[in-house]
């Protein structure tokens, strides 16, 4: 399958793209590129780009990487929402078990209505007496 995707160019902390045609089972490093659709400088922020090439190959069957498919939304070359590249924010574990604990523990309160406890006397031990009695009689 093939696709259209970035490959970096630009020296360190100066990013620099190229839009190339590849093969998806390909590194975009290897240099084995079909074809040169564009360049992307992300200092600048505006691609240049071959809208021709590109929407033959999207016609022929070539798919796009998320970032180059916004940019080509971006630039109006393709109709279509944008996709979200970022990745999803999950909580800690930690945190998430802590909740999860405090829920069980509240589930249970609100379940248990109060009810009435009535207080009975509880008997006393008795001290039995006559044996200590009878213990000193003995004596």
């Amino acid at each position: 399958m093939l696709i259209i995707r970035l490959q970096r160019v630009g020296r360190k902390n100066d990013p620099s793209f190229r839009i190339i045609l590849t093969d998806s089972k390909r590194a975009a490093k290897t240099g084995s590129v079909l074809e040169i659709l564009g360049s992307y400088d992300a200092r600048k922020g505006k691609p240049a780009l071959k809208n021709d090439r590109v929407l033959h190959w999207i016609s022929v069957g070539a798919q796009t990487s998320n970032t180059v498919h916004n940019l080509l939304v971006s630039e109006k070359v393709i109709e279509g929402k944008k996709i979200n590249v970022l990745p999803k924010k999950t909580p800690p574990k930690k945190e998430v078990v802590e909740e999860e604990k405090k829920e069980e523990v509240k589930a249970p309160e609100e379940k248990a209505e109060p009810a009435e406890i009535k207080e009975e006397p509880v008997a006393e031990p008795e001290v039995v007496e006559e044996k200590k009695e009878e213990v000193a009689v003995a004596e």
